[in-house]
């Protein structure tokens, strides 16, 4: 479904006298007002495709009908949330789940709605109808020759789908491990996927990157051939220039340090990018900024830090990019809910006075420093966040013009009560 720019327009009409005043107030108040704008304008969150159906867990899901039902209509939903909010354009494509069977017209489809593909994404998580060998237990890291050999040439068939997409990045995440003591060698387990990333490394385009995804547990409980971000840099150290270790929020055991965990890759200049999502005990896959706002403040404080010492683009030399699961929410509400903040974390860390920060660090001034970056965050940014969007053509309140379209009855309409995304 499209969302014409008139429409925006007619919903945008009687915001615009209170959106103006504040605006107008956090202006006068912050110096850089217009550069921070700037900024927003440029950055951009890919959105996967397999979040735009409903997610779910091991016991249940529950579609909520009007769910894209092919690469295509998974297209057209993302142009509708970049309609809306003009930071959302570019996807995440996962393959199998979206094998594009005319390249050319599935990129011509997204550049029609101002949409790029970001990285692409393997799956040797799943077993696929046809398939030769299992990959129950493990993939890469498979004592069988042959079934490493399977997951090698899968990963290099994405990077060629990527190619014919324009895509610069393939995101590799192994669910390999072991659920019992003794059940693995960890070493040989640990040199296989590292042969095997090997392999697919020397497939990459000279101009492309590898992202190796770390996760603590889960499908496997007792450990994880990719475990923790010191393993996803040992990879990534190993294999060259073009591999990074990609953060996913979500893949930590509870209140472990993230930030500081962000700023030490980019020191290291091994930080390629982000799954945004938020949690409470786990991979929980929740809607961004939900449970740990301040958290992902702190994040995007250390990463401005961090990039602007080493003089890095903010919206294009790391990637952005959602990854969550909703089973309670519609998807597509989520996944507004998520980029707003995203935005609205980015904008608050754009705030920090850096100088400020830094003199409080050099004289140990703890309370001072806690109160540079509480200023920062406890500022209400959201009207600097609405501007962006209005001066791009998008909606001031993206979530409520979603609702006010009636977007989900119009795409239960078009494509049924009982259509279920492909993925997941």
């Amino acid at each position: 479904m499209d969302i014409e720019k008139y429409q925006i327009e007619a919903y945008n009409e009687p915001l615009l006298a209170a959106h103006g005043k504040a605006f107008d107030y956090i202006a006068s108040t912050v110096p850089n007002a217009a550069a921070i704008i700037d900024k927003l304008r440029a950055f951009q969150i890919a959105i996967p495709s397999w979040a735009l159906g409903t997610g779910g867990t091991r016991f249940g899901r529950f579609p909520g009908g009007g769910e894209p039902r092919n690469l295509e209509e998974k297209i057209s939903d993302i142009g509708m949330l970049h309609a809306l909010n003009r930071s959302s354009g570019a996807i995440s494509l996962h393959i199998p789940w979206d094998i594009p069977s005319n390249p050319s017209h599935i990129k011509a489809l997204a550049a029609q709605k101002g949409i790029v593909f970001d990285a692409m994404n393997s799956n040797t998580f799943q077993d696929q109808p046809g398939q030769a060998l299992s990959y129950k237990f493990g993939s890469l890291q498979h004592v069988d020759a042959a079934t490493r050999k399977q997951a090698i040439d899968h990963n290099i068939e994405v990077i060629n789908y990527g190619i014919e997409l324009g895509s610069t990045s393939l995101t590799v995440w192994l669910s390999d491990g072991s659920c019992f003591p003794g059940q693995l060698n960890f070493r040989k387990a640990f040199q296989n996927t590292l042969s095997g990333l090997q392999e697919i490394y020397r497939a990459l385009p000279e101009n492309w990157k590898m992202f190796v995804e770390y996760k603590a547990f889960e499908p496997n409980f007792y450990s994880t051939t990719v475990g923790d971000w010191g393993q996803s840099y040992l990879y990534a150290s190993k294999l060259g220039p073009q591999a990074y270790t990609l953060v996913d929020l979500g893949h930590h055991h509870p209140n472990v340090n993230i930030e500081q965990i962000v700023s030490l890759l980019l020191m290291e200049g091994k930080l390629g990018g982000f799954h945004f999502n938020d949690s409470k005990y786990g991979d929980d896959d929740l809607t961004v900024g939900a449970i740990k706002p301040y958290q992902l403040f702190l994040i995007f404080n250390e990463l401005i830090e961090g990039m602007d010492a080493r003089g890095m683009e903010h919206a294009t030399d790391l990637g952005w990019m959602i990854d969550a699961s909703h089973n309670v929410k519609d998807p597509l509400e989520d996944l507004l809910q998520s980029v707003e903040a995203i935005m609205i974390a980015y904008a608050q860390a754009l705030l920090v006075d850096r100088k400020a920060l830094t003199e409080a660090q050099l004289q140990n001034d703890v309370a001072r420093a806690q109160e540079i970056l509480q200023q920062a965050y406890r500022t209400d940014v959201r009207p600097l966040v609405a501007e962006a969007r209005l001066l791009d053509g998008g909606a001031l309140q993206p979530l409520a013009v979603f609702r006010a379209a009636e977007i989900r009855k119009n795409l239960v309409k078009e494509r049924g009560a009982v259509s279920i995304a492909t993925g997941l």
